[in-house]
């Protein structure tokens, strides 16, 4: 019967260790994952600023000029692979993949 107190006492103790760490891991979790959302966010108004006052033409939204510059660095890359006898996939340049 004392062994059976000890094995109930053990397990109890077991899920409070438990129990514990769960709440640090999930106190450590969400505060991670408040400083990265605060930190993207940033980023993000600081580059959409950027793009506004540097890089949209005349009427341009900040999403137009992204797209547009995507598309243009879309052009510039694959216009630069023709050039060099790159393809699509890339090249191996000449050492067999190595």
């Amino acid at each position: 019967m004392a062994k059976s107190k000890l094995v109930k006492a053990n397990e109890k103790i077991a899920e409070g260790v438990v129990e514990g760490y769960k709440k640090i891991e999930d106190g450590v979790v969400g505060g991670y994952k408040k400083i990265e959302k605060g930190t993207v966010n940033g980023f993000n108004k600081v580059a959409d600023k950027f793009v506004c006052q540097f890089l949209t033409k005349e009427g341009e939204s900040v999403e137009e000029a992204r797209r547009r510059l995507e598309r243009e660095e879309e052009q510039r890359r694959s216009r630069a692979g023709e050039r060099h006898g790159h393809t699509a996939g890339g090249a191996d340049h000449g050492n067999g993949g190595k």
